[in-house]
């Protein structure tokens, strides 16, 4: 009892502590789409170990942000949450003063929701990963170590729903990311829940439920057929508990059994292990930017080869994954 008096009575203080926000123990009132009162619940400390390069995630999630359910600019993300009777919308943003934290205000929000919220917040910005011991392994290799002296605080991008990253990696295979997020923002508005009553300017959809799309007839927004294959077939494994994302899976049984669904390779699945899992050594080795870059030269690493000397890199891979694919990108712009 003690104990939770104490974490109530730093709760109230950190809210306390926040510029312009109600109290997390009294709401506000906001306003909404069509002039719909929006409650303003709790304003959320997530703290973290520095350096954190918040700027980064924002990027990665701004250039894959489906519009009507996510948003992101330089300075925060949004989404919709909660469910279609009853939605609701966060938005994250860095803690003002140069604190090391990310703030968190929830929108529409039940207290009893607020743990597993800030938990998968916390999981999408990788807030608890520990740069120092990253850093103390991968600055080994000589490709790697001029890129986290440039980037220190760069983090995994996780995903607010596993199954919703499942299908934008389905349909993220073999094609750009702004091809990708076509397909995706296509899917959502044809299949998705559209909100009667959005809980904010720009969102107005929920991502589709498995059930929507079991049966769904996806020529129309540009699938072929055997891409529309697997987007039914991962979202009937994942209705019959075949696939799932638990977080304490072990890295191997949860690509053994992504692998077993049709239409999902290794890549796919140590993609989804590693955004959707936050999985710390998930790695895609057979994807073609990572091996240019991790060559550095005009000619690509074998997959093999890639993997033989990423084995220096564990157990923290995905960051590996994660540095290359952010030089691959400033390289290209």
């Amino acid at each position: 009892m003690a104990t939770n008096a104490r974490a109530t009575r730093a709760r109230r203080a950190r809210a306390a502590q926040v510029p312009d926000a109600a109290p997390v123990a009294g709401p506000s009132v906001r306003v909404g789409v069509g002039g719909r009162a929006r409650q303003q619940g709790p304003v959320e400390r997530l703290d973290y170990r520095a350096p954190h390069d918040f700027s980064a995630t924002l990027d990665f999630l701004r250039s894959r942000a489906l519009a009507g359910i996510e948003q992101a600019d330089a300075g925060s993300y949004a989404r919709v949450i909660g469910t279609a009777d009853a939605p609701g919308w966060l938005r994250v943003s860095a803690w003002p003063g140069g604190a090391h934290a990310l703030r968190l205000e929830l929108y529409g929000t039940s207290p009893p929701d607020l743990p597993a919220t800030v938990a998968r917040v916390r999981r999408l910005f990788d807030l608890d990963a520990d740069p120092a011991a990253i850093a103390s392994v991968l600055r080994q290799d000589p490709r790697l170590a001029p890129l986290l002296r440039e980037r220190p605080g760069l983090r995994v991008p996780g995903a607010w729903d596993g199954f919703e990253l499942a299908l934008r990696a389905v349909l993220g295979q073999q094609v750009s990311v702004a091809a990708a997020r076509t397909l995706a923002l296509r899917l959502a508005q044809r299949h998705g829940t559209p909100l009667a009553a959005p809980p904010a300017a720009g969102l107005t959809h929920h991502f589709p439920h498995p059930a929507a799309l079991v049966d769904a007839d996806l020529a129309a927004i540009g699938l072929t057929r055997a891409r529309a294959d697997t987007v039914r077939a991962v979202a009937r494994a994942v209705l019959d508990g075949r696939i799932d994302f638990a977080p304490g899976r072990a890295l191997e049984d949860f690509v053994a059994r992504w692998t077993a669904v049709r239409g999902i390779g290794p890549w796919t699945a140590h993609y989804i292990a590693l955004r959707a899992l936050g999985h710390r050594d998930a790695f895609p080795a057979a994807d073609l930017v990572l091996r240019r870059v991790a060559a550095g030269a005009a000619v690509p690493l074998t997959a093999r080869t890639l993997s033989a000397r990423a084995e220096g890199w564990r157990p923290w891979r995905a960051y590996a994954v994660i540095h290359l694919w952010r030089a691959a990108s400033v390289a290209a712009a």
